[in-house]
């Protein structure tokens, strides 16, 4: 073979080796890609909720300004802490009233309301029957109005309910009734303002749509 093809040869050898090299290095991808820090980036928050943001009680415009209205009488009124109260006293009341428990309820209720409570407990008792309840889910509890009236301060609430209740009649032979339902009612209560005592008392009952 002459020497200037044995050249050729070698310096095609050597370039082929080259481009190897270069591919190597060159054709493979080195650090981070785009595409990569876009898998990795984590999808946007979304954005929240404005009912959210406010709580789970939404005032509207009326109670807003009837709040305005009792503050201005009452500056230490809070309506989410109220709230908590109120849910609270409405399910002491309503367990209460089902043991008969009527040291509980007294200090809670108004005189009438209170009356009117006896007379349901006294004709459960005169039936020889004995009533427990207990809140299947807690109840939902909205305002529906906070406003001074003269010297009282008055609050209106929503409850929403799912009771189960057991009653036991005085014949050991019969079966415990069991009931669930679904209770919707709104109570008034109300305070003096200016009192020494700053406890709410339930004043009002009366049904709701559900």
């Amino acid at each position: 073979m002459p020497p200037v093809q044995v050249q050729i040869i070698i310096f095609a050898v050597i370039a082929a080796f080259v481009l190897f090299q270069l591919y190597n290095v060159l054709g493979k991808k080195v650090g981070r890609q785009p595409e990569e820090d876009a898998r990795a980036q984590p999808p946007a928050a979304p954005s929240a909720d404005p009912a959210q943001q406010q709580g789970r009680n939404v005032l509207d415009a009326v109670t807003l300004a009837s709040i305005a209205g009792l503050k201005a009488r009452d500056p230490g009124f809070d309506p989410a802490r109220f709230l908590e109260g109120a849910r609270a006293a409405h399910e002491t009341i309503v367990r209460a009233y089902a043991a008969g428990d009527r040291d509980t309820l007294k200090p809670l209720l108004t005189e009438k309301v209170m009356i009117s409570f006896e007379g349901g407990i006294a004709a459960r008792e005169a039936r020889g029957e004995t009533e427990t309840v207990e809140f299947v889910h807690p109840a939902r509890a909205d305002l529906e109005l906070a406003t001074a009236e003269e010297n009282h301060a008055v609050a209106k609430v929503r409850f929403l309910a799912e009771l189960r209740s057991r009653v036991k009649s005085a014949d050991a032979s019969a079966e415990e009734q069991v009931d669930e339902r679904r209770v919707a009612e709104v109570w008034t209560f109300e305070r003096t303002l200016g009192a020494s005592d700053p406890n709410w008392v339930l004043a009002r009952t009366e049904p709701a749509s559900a």
